[in-house]
């Protein structure tokens, strides 16, 4: 019963929590949270700020009482969701940085934020000194490249065929 109760939980047993702040403070947020855990000696592990993602921060905490006083009079800490936060939905927010590498030429990926976010799209290009990709959404009728920053997109699909033992443009 234990273990299907932690299912999807970081493997130490603490939770994640979704705490609301103000859009584009959220840098700020973060600071006085980790400032405020520190001062109290709260047992807040880690804050995560995920890229493209507004009014939204993410922390691991032992409790939820734990997380809530953290977060208990910080300026722009808008309160902390109901729900805590299962690890699989944040995990492509985390992999992020381990996947950039990993994106090569005619890749069908999905954009995962953005006006385009859902959308599918095949990798046409790759700078990866700018952490850029140029991509061709794969339902539009007529293909438009747009350009995009890697950690806007999460690979879905090797295309083998074409994609195998060529390097995208380095």
């Amino acid at each position: 019963m234990e273990e299907e109760q932690n299912q999807g939980q970081p493997q130490n047993g603490n939770k994640i929590f979704a705490l609301r702040t103000t859009a584009n403070r959220e840098d700020q947020v973060m600071d006085f949270l980790t400032s405020h855990a520190i001062k109290k000696k709260l047992p807040v592990y880690s804050v995560i700020r995920p890229h493209g993602m507004r009014g939204y921060i993410f922390m691991e905490a032992a409790t939820r009482s734990d997380a809530e006083q953290a977060a208990f009079r910080v300026p722009y800490a808008r309160g902390i969701l109901p729900n805590e936060i299962k690890y699989p939905e944040i995990e492509h927010m985390l992999e992020q940085a381990k996947r950039d590498m990993n994106i090569k030429k005619n890749d069908i990926a999905e954009i995962i934020s953005g006006p385009f976010k859902r959308e599918k799209c095949k990798i046409t290009r790759i700078d990866k000194t700018k952490e850029e990709v140029v991509v061709e959404l794969l339902e539009a009728a007529v293909p438009i490249p747009i350009t995009l920053k890697m950690d806007a997109i999460k690979v879905i699909r090797r295309d083998e065929a074409s994609g195998e033992g060529k390097e995208a443009d380095e």
